[in-house]
């Protein structure tokens, strides 16, 4: 019975994870060069199109019966209400006329000034919304994520209102990303230039310096179907996204859009506003659509914030690992294989070294590693309700009248690999690893580098387990991931994210695993944030952010508790008391992730100066002159011989000077010249790419040092040597 209910749920949730496949699909972005040569930056329009106007007037109305019924709610069913504050104090308030903003005021006019957004009964709500009934209120700054998102909304607003005024187009989604906005409109035939970009951005100031309030209004669906003929996108979210009867549009200035919001009190809380970025991109991501142009822009509450940020991105830029790839011969991609990376052999020694660091960890931390397939017949992900929300994702093909596809993911395989056969309580827990290569269908135009890929590996993972071995499991998973972050030189942060208001499973089950998790945080000893509600419908999880050299945040690793995937599978084992009906938990677990994606990661953190265990470029051997060259080449046979990557340098038209600094620029991490006196002692004379000299060491010596700092994986062998 336990099982038919949890199918039932299963059952129910497919409605929500629906709407999550609809919600990324609205999110999946294509990057394109940008500036077109020879391109006229368009003025503004004049006069401006009709349907700017037209739409204003429907508006008007509306909004007219909107406040006259809100002035009858105020009149009539205002009740006095309780507002608590997070420090748990009380304020006395209105129903229907006091405002989170008249709230901010009764505290400090510094505090009201700095809000950006409120936050009512957890929900973000705009600050010049009445309250409705007793409530729990945040007041929330440009410092928090939630203020964040809201701050670039209303600013990808204000640049959608520019873009009316200079293109007349058909504006499309509009919404906040992880750092700052974009805002699509269709041009039929027609570009963007980053020539358009100063027009915009002086439009966008003189909207900012209107100080435009921001007005919320609820209307019907049909109404607006009525006020948004003109834009066929906006019709067709109308019909195909909105089931409720009515839905919220939102206006600054001449601009109404549908949008949920909320937003910040007027456009003049937007301080420092830069557009920087345009692309073209398919309306929801799928190619055989329209083709829309996509401007970027990013915002903040004053000048030197935005100052700040322009430097970053400049350093960032300086970084980028496709653009150090290249010059350093890591890897290459071609248009015969998009988002499938061609590793050059030094490229490939980078990799191989991360798995093999992984794999060396497995053998001591009790994991086994398998080989799976990687083509499965669709009735696998049917199975594991992948089929059902991810098929668009999914390379599949047909075979003899039966669909096939390639692995996007290892789990199902390992489920399959573990009810091969009867299990007993006496192997778990089992812990089954796996660095398959999986392949996931991306647009051609969402594919950035390694970081967005359709061809990877994962350091993936996946440990059978009983309930009560959860705490224990998590330790090791936690243990794992920190030892492994420690030799890269990352810190990380940790959220415990808990139990959805849609959840699979007994409310028993899932309290006893938070616990069990919640005391594993608390034994490993760092410092974590809880994220209520937070968890995904099969489990709870734990998110691990790792920070790089450039104060970027990276997610990585991967610690989830499934309970979906052994009910949809039918697993079980042979409990300890006979019991043959017993489940397992899943625990999916990863620490780099995709090895690609940390590839771009640790690429960028060191900026192409490897650590030695890593580095592709670990000696280069120097010869002073054309008698030292034979001894030079045996010099490096022998490196080469002792598992280091050693090249030397043979070419006639350097001096040796030019040789030293040549090695330097390109990263090998230690350089070592040999003359006459060398050849005759059999040393070698050492220094490092940041020009430290350590002097003359036997080779042997010197091969034995390094062979140690490598295998401790040292962080800085150059200063450490």
């Amino acid at each position: 019975m336990e099982d038919e209910k949890v199918m039932q749920q299963m059952k129910e949730l497919q409605v929500e994870e629906g709407k999550k496949v609809e919600e990324r699909l609205a999110k999946r972005n294509v990057l394109v060069a940008s500036h077109v040569p020879g391109h006229v930056p368009h003025p503004q329009l004049s006069p401006l199109p009709e349907y700017i106007d037209e739409r204003l007037v429907l508006y008007n109305r509306l909004k007219a019966e909107h406040d006259a019924l809100l002035a009858r709610k105020a009149e009539g069913d205002s009740r006095p209400i309780k507002i608590t504050l997070p420090d748990g104090k009380v304020v006395d308030g209105e129903s229907w006329k006091t405002t989170p903003y008249q709230v901010a005021c009764g505290i400090s006019q510094g505090l009201a000034d700095s809000t950006v957004v409120a936050k009512v009964n957890k929900n973000v709500w705009d600050l010049d919304r009445p309250l409705e009934e007793d409530c729990s209120l945040q007041l929330l700054k440009f410092d928090d994520e939630e203020a964040q998102a809201v701050y670039w909304h209303s600013s990808a607003h204000i640049m959608g209102e520019a873009m009316e005024r200079v293109y007349g187009g058909c504006l499309c989604y509009g919404p906040p990303i992880e750092n700052g906005f974009y805002y699509d409109m269709f041009l039929d035939n027609e570009g963007v230039s980053s020539n358009d970009f100063p027009c915009l951005e002086n439009l966008c100031k003189k909207i900012i310096k209107e100080k435009q309030p921001f007005e919320r209004l609820e209307v019907k669906k049909e109404t607006l179907l009525e006020m948004f003929k003109y834009n066929k996108f906006k019709c067709r979210i109308l019909n195909e996204k909105v089931t409720t009867p009515t839905t919220t549009v939102y206006r600054c200035g001449p601009l109404i859009d549908l949008c949920r919001g909320p937003h910040v009190r007027h456009t003049g809380k937007i301080k420092a506003l830069k557009i920087h970025k345009n692309s073209s991109t398919y309306w929801e991501g799928k190619a055989d659509m329209e083709t829309l142009q996509r401007i970027y822009g990013i915002s903040f509450p004053d000048a030197k914030m935005l100052k700040d940020w322009e430097k970053f991105q400049e350093e960032a830029k300086n970084r980028d690992h496709r653009k150090l790839g290249r010059e350093q011969d890591l890897f290459f991609f071609h248009d015969l294989s998009p988002g499938s990376c061609f590793f050059l052999p030094k490229g490939a020694y980078i990799y191989n070294s991360l798995i093999e660091f992984i794999r060396s960890e497995y053998r001591m931390r009790g994991f086994q590693e398998v080989v799976t397939p990687n083509i499965y017949n669709s009735k696998l992900w049917q199975t594991s309700g992948h089929w059902q929300h991810y098929s668009e994702n999914m390379f599949s093909f047909e075979v003899e009248k039966e669909t096939f596809a390639l692995k996007p993911m290892n789990c199902p395989g390992h489920c399959l690999m573990f009810d091969h056969r009867p299990r007993s309580w006496r192997e778990l827990p089992l812990r089954m690893a796996d660095f398959g290569v999986l392949h996931r269908n991306e647009l051609s135009g969402a594919l950035t580098g390694l970081t967005r890929v359709r061809r990877f590996q994962q350091d993936d993972a996946h440990i059978f387990c009983t309930m009560d071995q959860i705490e224990e499991e998590i330790k090791g998973c936690l243990d794992f991931l920190r030892t492994v972050y420690d030799v890269f030189g990352f810190t990380f942060k940790l959220n415990l994210s808990t139990r959805p208001e849609k959840f699979l499973g007994e409310v028993e089950v899932w309290n006893q695993a938070e616990k069990q998790l919640e005391n594993s945080l608390n034994e490993f000893g760092e410092k974590w944030v809880l994220n209520p509600g937070d968890g995904a419908f099969y489990g709870p999880k734990i998110d691990i952010q790792i920070k790089d050299a450039i104060g970027r945040y990276h997610q990585c690793a991967t610690i989830q508790l499934d309970f979906q995937l052994p009910i949809r599978f039918n697993l079980t084992f042979v409990s300890h008391d006979g019991d043959d009906k017993k489940r397992p938990v899943i625990i999916h677990r990863a620490i780099l992730g995709s090895v690609e994606r940390m590839i771009a990661i640790l690429t960028e953190n060191y900026g192409g100066k490897w650590p030695l265990w890593l580095s592709p470029r670990q000696v280069m051997v120097v010869p002073v002159g054309p008698t030292c060259e034979e001894y030079a080449q045996r010099v490096r046979q022998e490196f080469h011989s002792a598992g280091l990557m050693t090249d030397v340098d043979l070419d006639p038209g350097c001096t040796l000077n030019k040789k030293i600094r040549n090695a330097q620029l390109a990263q090998y991490n230690f350089i070592l010249v040999v003359g006459e006196k060398e050849k005759a002692s059999d040393t070698v004379n050492v220094r490092t790419r940041d020009n430290k000299v350590h002097g003359e060491r036997t080779v042997s010596d010197c091969i034995e040092r390094l062979k140690q700092l490598k295998a401790g994986r040292a962080r800085n062998a150059e200063e450490d040597f």
